[in-house]
């Protein structure tokens, strides 16, 4: 049944385009492709969730680092756009190594992650000169 309302329709499938990012992404982390080795059902639960979690950890790293950087960038006075910083994705593929020397730290960092986004309204939008 079509969706009468436009507006409706584009929340719709924007969310159904991030659902499908987040799938597309996770399976692309997942080692061995869509094929879980066993056939017991909580086996392969344990596998999705794992691949799930190791999906969350990687987007989450990727947002502290674009966050970081976007903070770095507005510290620095160089205005920065809110419509550019929703296009950046955090699905990216080219800085993770699937196959390679992976290290598991679990020491704690030694300083709290940043995750607050510090723009300004003039820094946000621009200075108006």
């Amino acid at each position: 049944m079509p969706v009468p309302e436009p507006g409706l329709r584009e929340q719709i499938t924007a969310v159904t385009n991030k659902a499908e990012a987040f799938h597309g992404y996770s399976e692309w982390l997942m080692i061995g492709g869509r094929l879980i080795g066993h056939n017991d059902p909580d086996h392969q639960e344990r596998v999705v969730r794992f691949n799930e979690l190791l999906a969350n950890c990687a987007i989450y790293s990727t947002a502290l680092d674009i966050t970081d950087v976007a903070n770095g960038l507005a510290a620095e006075g160089y205005p920065v756009d809110a419509d550019d910083l929703a296009t950046i994705t955090p699905y990216i593929q080219h800085t993770i190594r699937r196959m390679g020397d992976l290290v598991l730290n679990l020491s704690p960092p030694e300083q709290a992650p940043v995750t607050r986004l510090d723009l300004e309204p003039r820094v946000l939008f621009g200075s108006r000169a």
